[in-house]
């Protein structure tokens, strides 16, 4: 027999014998699993990149604008390119719902709940004006597209893939992208205290800087400036910028301490000042850090 009659009857024997156990393995198409980490009843997580960009704006809502694919102010290495209507303070808030929902999810890509349990975990009555801002900001969220990146991870989809409403119930069915969970490597997002930002409900501004300062374990000095400039402030006067920013500390103040969370900042040549009690998981984090070499004398 030639040595290619043997080749082509040894190739012919192994596509007729049977396949292996682990060739049988083949992956199927089921929605890729996607886990949100787990988080305390009492507090919400956020990627840091919403909380240090203005994605979530502190303006009011009658300053609402559709944006086209823009670059949103974002700290650091931190990138945000958005289309979409404009998005506040009250849409951080469903859709941190809806994330607080999704960690305790064994499928968190979809969450099946009412108007009545988005609601309540917002401290929210069940009344008819709350369930159409609520709708309303559902859609918004839907219709948002974002291209994040946050140094070597990236995320490029809806804050909401798919929502569904029964009209006669109330019933949602909200889909996540699997791939949001990039954004919530270790390290990357922030336990946000629930009772603090909730008492600071309807001062966007206190919000946005409880955010903002909530996600540094240790807060370094920033300018005026370049706080409302995160924060996506249209104030157009810098006086008048800079008393809002003022009272929005002050009131960030008075709630963190009422809730036992200690809070106070001070402001010189225009540059704020913070300082605040790190998390337990913050306090792990500045332990790892390696410490920081002396400075020159010159």
């Amino acid at each position: 027999m030639q040595l290619a009659d043997k080749v082509a009857r040894i190739q012919q024997r192994a596509l007729e014998r049977p396949k292996s156990k682990v060739e049988h393995a083949q992956p199927t198409a089921a929605m890729p699993f996607f886990q949100i980490p787990f988080w305390p009843e009492e507090t919400r997580g956020v990627p840091n990149a919403v909380l240090r960009s203005a994605l979530f704006s502190a303006t009011t809502r009658g300053s609402r604008r559709y944006i086209s694919r823009e670059q949103l102010h974002a700290q650091g290495d931190m990138r945000i390119l958005y289309s979409g209507p404009g998005l506040g303070q009250g849409d951080l808030d469903v859709w941190e719902t809806v994330l607080h929902l999704a960690r305790s999810n064994a499928q968190s890509y979809e969450i099946r709940t009412t108007s009545y349990q988005l609601l309540k975990l917002q401290s929210k009555s069940d009344a008819g004006t709350n369930r159409r801002t609520l709708h309303n900001c559902i859609v918004r969220l839907k219709a948002s597209a974002v291209e994040v990146t946050h140094g070597n991870y990236s995320y490029m989809g809806s804050l909401i893939d798919e929502a569904f409403r029964d009209e006669s119930t109330g019933r949602y069915v909200i889909r996540l992208n699997p791939k949001l969970c990039d954004l919530f490597v270790q390290g990357a997002f922030t336990r946000i205290d629930w009772d603090v930002r909730r008492s600071l409900s309807g001062k966007p501004l206190a919000q946005w800087l409880h955010g903002y300062f909530s996600s540094h374990a240790k807060p370094y000095p920033v300018s005026i400036a370049t706080l409302l400039r995160l924060a996506g402030s249209n104030d157009q006067s810098a006086s008048s910028g800079e008393q809002n920013l003022r009272r929005a500390l002050d009131a960030l103040a008075q709630a963190s301490n009422e809730h036992a969370h200690p809070f106070s900042y001070s402001i010189q040549k225009m540059t704020v000042q913070v300082v605040r009690q790190p998390t337990k998981t913050q306090r792990k984090h500045l332990g790892k850090r390696p410490p920081r070499p002396p400075k020159s004398p010159h």
